[in-house]
């Protein structure tokens, strides 16, 4: 009787044993699919409310407000010393504000109508990186007439950074293939071509370049040929002079950004920035202005640009962004340190975001759908 039931029960226990092991197996299988495939990746994203609203703050709005209304009022004593002498300069023309003369008067009243405008849309709006389709129709009247008709977004863009990094890449022609080219700030091409490229569809820069290039003959500011559009953020108030001289000798068009754009940039620049400060020191969100420049701390060129590419671009490429020890921080230059007023390693983390999760990416709309981003190093 013993004999006869030990084989039905070892069978049973194998049995068991199985089905056991194959739920485990199962299970297993579904733990590591969620971990390289995460099954809450197309929810909603939980951002930090607290971070969300220490971003949302500028902290020069005040200094930037007082600044504006003063200039808007033909108010320009603090402009005669310091720091914006210079931006007394606009083209080949020395501003005089005692000037009489009908062509400073329409100087002027161009400047101020500029500013005023640009003021009046100076907020923050969620939704703005949709209307940046609109800039494609103007940016193709620019590079292509017959397009002139067209508002669809550009098949493929690169963005094209100054990294040193770019050195022997040998991905010149892999740029130059792009639909639609974005550089920055004016860096050469001449001599690198094999390794950054030769096409330039738009010239992306701060107004302190255009400031610099109203310094000489026609506000000459074209590396890449006069026919290439120049689009830029503005730095100060003051430069709007230089957009309003230069803005008639230019060929191609001379843009400024969305000021609604400017601002959704600065936030998400800022929000990536304490997230970075608060997981590295462990200090409280009070000290980050300190250690960032305070109401100096400021977006790149490089991250505007990258941001205006998403808006007007079906498919975004990143080249020339990032460092390395045995790379120089621009390719074309021998710069040596990083501008304090940016966290580049923040911006950093932005960009892995596109990449890997761009819904992780805090201010934007919902209703904006990101086209895929790929980074070349």
């Amino acid at each position: 009787m013993k004999r006869s039931i030990h084989p039905i029960f070892t069978l049973l226990f194998l049995g068991i044993f199985a089905v056991t092991l194959c739920f485990r197996i199962m299970f297993s299988g579904t733990i590591s699919a969620g971990f390289q495939h995460p099954v809450h990746r197309n929810n909603p994203p939980v951002f930090n409310d607290t971070l969300l609203r220490f971003a949302a703050v500028d902290l020069g709005e005040n200094s930037f407000r007082q600044n504006v209304e003063q200039l808007v009022g033909g108010d320009f004593r603090g402009l005669t010393s310091g720091r914006q002498r210079s931006s007394l300069w606009a083209g080949r023309y020395r501003i005089d504000f005692r000037d009489n003369s009908p062509k400073f008067h329409r100087i002027w009243l161009d400047f101020r109508r500029y500013l005023q405008t640009w003021w009046r849309n100076h907020r923050f709006e969620p939704d703005v990186m949709a209307d940046l389709v609109n800039i494609v129709k103007i940016l193709k009247t620019g590079v292509n007439g017959s397009d002139s008709g067209s508002n669809s977004k550009f098949k493929t863009c690169a963005v094209v950074g100054n990294s040193g990094i770019l050195l022997k890449s040998d991905l010149g022609s892999v740029i130059d293939d792009h639909e639609f080219v974005i550089r920055l700030n004016n860096a050469r091409t001449s001599g690198y071509e094999r390794n950054v490229g030769s096409k330039t569809s738009l010239s992306f820069v701060n107004s302190n370049i255009l400031h610099t290039c109203a310094r000489r003959e026609r506000c000459f500011c074209h590396p890449y040929g006069e026919k290439v559009p120049i689009m830029m953020y503005m730095c100060q108030m003051m430069h709007f002079l230089d957009y309003v001289v230069c803005g008639e000798s230019h060929k191609a068009r001379l843009l400024v950004t969305d000021p609604r754009f400017d601002i959704l940039c600065a936030r998400i620049v800022k929000y990536y920035s304490v997230s970075r400060f608060v997981k590295e020191t462990g200090k409280p969100l009070e000290a980050w202005a300190g250690s960032h420049d305070g109401s100096s701390f400021h977006y790149s060129s490089g991250m505007q640009a990258v941001m205006l590419a998403l808006g007007i671009c079906e498919k975004v490429s990143i080249f020339g962004f990032g460092k390395s020890d045995s790379a120089k921080h621009h390719y074309h230059t021998n710069q040596k340190v990083e501008l304090h007023l940016h966290d580049y390693e923040a911006e950093y983390d932005l960009y892995r975001d596109l990449v890997e999760s761009p819904k992780a990416i805090p201010f934007i709309s919902d209703k904006f759908k990101f086209p895929p981003v790929v980074m070349h190093r």
